[in-house]
């Protein structure tokens, strides 16, 4: 059996990979730090390859950079070998939800959600931190070891959480904030399908440079909209100017003609629907409608369009109420083919009239809401979104929270749950997956749920969110929530419970649970990849970490295959032996020891996709040589692997 990396894609190996089909020529071998033979790039021939007068050296061209970038770039290819342990104490609905609620330093883990997410992810919305001189940044080292980085930096914790204040002062100041948010855009892009979006709340200090750097990750081409919110009414302690708005940066994975028609939503709360009051028998399939007048004056005038109607009293009807043909301006705004089909198919209606004009009828035409004067149904109602929000302000988060969390504020100034329905809301999909790496308060979360309770849409959620320590003088921290995760997971607790209690019967399959996971670490031991390292004693000594659970193997286990973190997990016993079943047989695994042909023939007959267990699992030798005949048997096309 074949044994598992236990670590995410060497993404700069599927580039070169890539490159490589393009430009084959270009490819070339070198030794590696340790000795070793490696395929690389040779770029004086790329460079070639691109351009027939190759841009180098002090020629000047056009680019935006800045301090530590490459560094940047590297930071987002770098594959990871950390992993995600589950916490069913924390989480709600652990078995059913399809809800994640991931805790950790988020670089990281989009890496890891690479492996599960390529492509899959509908929307995302951010809110990152705002590069005030006083908020918090992260910090990703660049090339520092431990000691260096905590002498840099202003604060730390145990779990060498990364965190530094971003002054203006520290000449830096740019510098810093782009290097945080450059490689989380870049790998979140991989994460976007291909009419995904991602929206990005963000202040006047960095909205430039944040858009540049969108531009370049995601090609200004793809730029969509920038939304300006109006996030509060007034600022009496303004010195020159009130800022009273904040912008949105909307981008689309590939925001070309021919994906437009399947992303863009239209607005159906633009429009006066209270206009269609009335009904008929066609109210199932053309909806509800209201009248319209036939005739009309003064607009491009023809005697083809100005003939008289026979009403259901023999009376003739001519356009303007007159009794006869009279060149006045005013002609029918449809053809006599079309009205014929219209009284036919019951679009237009003879209604009684107090005139005494050629008969006692008016001709009106009716107005569905579903289907256009063709027939055909119609698109969308509404008009486009517009990217000027008024409604609602800032402060409406907070009184949002309150509602929440018992009159308390434990988090200062959420976003609005409406800002964010309204975004969500431009995007048709109501079974969306969507994403938020800086979740915060959790707004998010509770703006999918609200949507999903709205229109019984099935849309899913990840938040992702670094365990930041509340101050200790803050509201939160009195209230004990010593970290902000705790905040955002009770919110999403207490929303849930509060959508359910407000509509019973509409939200009886409502998915208002979350699945809790943690960063860490590896669950293997170092020896597992770099075994050169350790001495012949070391490699018959386990490879697995003493605290870690069964659970946790599994689910980097699961990253590990690229399965879904959010995947049905069933647990059973195969001749007194744990067996984990994952998406309906997908994958079984069993992380036992002496485990014999029994148990192993079991698992053969259910004839899993994938197979894993330890190295060090089976009980004999005997079981051993018999291992691969019982698959061979039962289930020749399973893939097994070990730990």
């Amino acid at each position: 059996m074949d044994k598992l990396n236990m670590q995410t894609t060497n993404i700069v190996d599927e580039n070169i990979k890539r490159i490589g089909e393009l430009f084959p020529n270009c490819l070339t071998e070198r030794l590696n730090a340790e000795g070793r033979p490696e395929v690389a790039i040779d770029f004086d021939q790329l460079r070639q390859e691109l351009s027939k007068d190759i841009v180098e050296g002090p020629e000047e061209r056009y680019q935006f950079t800045w301090p530590d970038k490459r560094n940047a770039i590297r930071l987002a290819n770098t594959p990871t070998t950390d992993t995600l342990r589950p916490c069913r104490e924390e989480s709600v609905d652990f078995d059913n939800t399809q809800n994640l609620y991931i805790e950790g330093d988020n670089l990281e883990v989009l890496k890891l959600l690479r492996e599960n997410y390529l492509g899959k992810v509908k929307m995302i919305y951010i809110d990152p931190p705002y590069n005030t001189g006083n908020d918090f940044v992260y910090n990703d080292k660049f090339g520092q070891d431990k000691q260096e980085y905590v002498h840099n930096s202003d604060q730390y914790d145990e779990d060498d959480n990364q965190l530094v204040t971003n002054t203006e002062s520290n000449g830096r100041f740019h510098t810093d904030w782009l290097n945080m948010i450059y490689p989380r855009l870049k790998v979140a892009k991989d994460l976007l399908s291909e009419d995904g979006v991602i929206f990005i709340s963000i202040d006047d200090n960095e909205v430039e440079n944040l858009k540049k750097v969108c531009n370049e990750i995601f090609d200004e081409h793809n730029f969509v909209a920038k939304f300006d919110w109006r996030k509060k009414t007034g600022a009496n302690d303004a010195k020159d100017i009130a800022i009273v708005t904040e912008s949105i940066l909307l981008y689309a994975k590939y925001h070309v003609e021919t994906l437009n028609h399947q992303i863009w939503q239209r607005d159906e709360d633009s429009i006066n629907q209270d206009r269609y009051k009335y009904q008929d028998e066609f109210v199932k399939t053309r909806g509800k409608f209201y009248y319209d007048t036939l005739d009309r004056g003064g607009l491009q005038y023809s005697d083809s369009m100005n003939y008289g109607i026979e009403a259901p009293d023999g009376g003739i009807i001519f356009p303007n109420g007159r009794k006869s043909f009279v060149n006045d301006g005013w002609i029918w705004k449809w053809s006599k083919e079309k009205v014929k089909w219209g009284i036919k198919n019951k679009f237009i209606e003879f209604v009684k009239s107090n005139k005494s004009a050629g008969s006692e009828y008016t001709i009106k035409y009716k107005v569905y809401q579903n289907v256009d004067n063709e027939g055909n149904v119609r698109k969308k109602a509404g008009r486009a979104y517009m990217n000027l929000i008024i409604d609602p302000i800032n402060q409406i988060g907070n009184s949002e929270m309150k509602a929440i969390f018992d009159n308390h504020t434990p988090f200062s100034n959420p976003k609005p749950v409406g800002l964010i329905k309204y975004l969500f809301k431009t995007i048709k999909s109501n079974n969306a997956l969507i994403l938020d790496f800086f979740s915060g308060s959790a707004s998010t979360a509770d703006a999918v749920m609200q949507l999903n309770a709205e229109d019984g849409g099935k849309r899913k959620f990840i938040m992702v969110q670094l365990p930041e320590a509340t101050d200790e003088k803050s509201e939160a921290y009195k209230a004990g929530y010593k970290n902000i995760c705790e905040i955002g997971k009770e919110r999403i607790r207490r929303a849930g419970k509060k959508i359910k209690e407000e509509s019973p019967l509409t939200t009886q399959d409502l998915d208002t649970g979350f699945r809790v996971l943690k960063l860490d670490s590896s669950n293997m031991r170092d020896v597992y990849y770099t075994p050169a390292d350790f001495n012949e004693k070391d490699l018959f000594e386990d490879n697995i970490k003493s605290d870690r659970t069964e659970e946790d193997l599994l689910f980097q286990v699961m990253i590990e295959l690229g399965i879904d973190p959010s995947a049905k997990i069933k647990r059973s016993e195969i001749a007194g032996k744990t067996v984990w079943n994952v998406a309906d047989g997908y994958l079984l695994a069993c992380f036992d020891e002496e485990v014999n042909e029994t148990t192993i023939t079991e698992i053969a007959k259910q004839q899993p996709f994938y197979f894993i267990m330890r190295d060090s699992s089976l009980a004999n030798d005997q079981v051993a040589d018999n291992f691969e005949q019982i698959f061979e048997h039962y289930s020749k096309d399973t893939i097994r692997r070990i730990l």
